[in-house]
């Protein structure tokens, strides 16, 4: 009997010490955004859609762009002993320190859109940044050959104080692909990656640099805001907007007959979403993930309004 006793309570004690791995419908994950956008709402439907898949349960949280507020929000987390966190880290540096913390508290981690330094991370899953640029950056240099003759002066909205490896990536990946379209010059080059504020901004360069036919922006908001400022400025037909992300608002855009958004390249953000709460189910559960996961991107253009229409059905969807 005593040896029984001494089994039990050995079996027992290495239970406690083995890794969990638990059955995904008693799992509760935290999923973190850092903006409300429209792709960081395709994040959270993605999130939704893997986190019913795997019967897990879902908490979800904006850290509204605030260091101070992601790192309460992981606390709180750690606090409420959550098995994983889902997050797209605010800063690779600044972000690292909580989730640090919530490392050593056996929680996982998974990133996506933007990672964090050091092996904090199980799995991060991305879309390649340059391929964000590229894609837009071919539809801009073949339209600056057909439709521009070969001339274009060029402003950049991008976000470089915020990201700015991932925004030097996607202003990369364009201008090389127009700088041998011909006479090509960037002539500006500012931050705004907020639809308001990329209002203002690219209203103040098309009134300085009255030569300006193209407007490269980085990122949704960027894009959002590039085409107000054309329409406010009322120069439709004289300046032409490319962009990057893909949203039902942006793909009204390329649908509108005012001519003014001619191409972006979208991320998929629900796959993103999906994929990474699928990675955190997985690792948790002892399963073996890939370390970076790639999510293809997807080039969106006036030229084929069937495409853009049926993204535009899919996002629809999706609400």
């Amino acid at each position: 009997m005593k040896r029984n006793i001494i089994c039990a309570c050995a079996i027992a004690a290495a239970l406690a010490l083995a890794p969990r791995i638990g059955n995904a419908k008693d799992l509760t994950l935290a999923g973190i955004v850092f903006q409300q956008d429209q792709f960081f709402r395709a994040i959270q439907l993605g999130m939704e859609a893997g986190a019913k898949a795997n019967g897990a349960t879902l908490l979800e949280a904006n850290s509204d762009n605030k260091a101070e507020k992601e790192a309460g929000l992981i606390d709180t987390y750690i606090a409420r002993g959550v098995d994983g966190i889902v997050i797209s880290p605010i800063s690779a540096n600044a972000s690292a320190p909580a989730l640090r913390r919530a490392l050593a508290k056996g929680i996982k981690i998974v990133t996506y859109n933007s990672g964090v330094e050091g092996d904090v991370a199980s799995a991060f899953l991305t879309s390649q940044q340059e391929d964000l640029g590229k894609g837009s950056g071919i539809a801009a240099a073949t339209f600056i050959k057909k439709q521009l003759g070969g001339m274009a002066r060029v402003a950049v909205l991008e976000f470089k104080s915020q990201f700015p490896e991932i925004a030097a990536q996607r202003v990369g990946g364009f201008v090389d692909q127009i700088k041998g379209a011909g006479d090509v010059k960037v002539v500006a080059d500012q931050d705004a990656w907020l639809a308001e504020k990329a209002v203002a901004v690219a209203s103040d360069i098309i009134t300085a640099n009255p030569d300006i036919n193209i407007i490269y922006a980085a990122n949704e908001g960027g894009t959002v805001g590039a085409v107000q400022a054309v329409r406010r400025a009322g120069k439709q037909g004289k300046i032409f907007v490319f962009g990057v992300d893909g949203s039902e608002q942006l793909a009204n855009f390329l649908l509108d007959p005012d001519d003014v958004l001619q191409a972006t390249t979208a991320q998929q953000p629900f796959e993103m979403g999906k994929q990474a709460v699928q990675a955190a189910v997985d690792v948790i559960n002892g399963k073996s993930v890939d370390k970076m996961a790639i999510v293809p991107v997807l080039a969106l253009s006036r030229t084929d309004q069937k495409g853009v229409q049926a993204f535009k059905d899919m996002i629809e969807a999706y609400q």
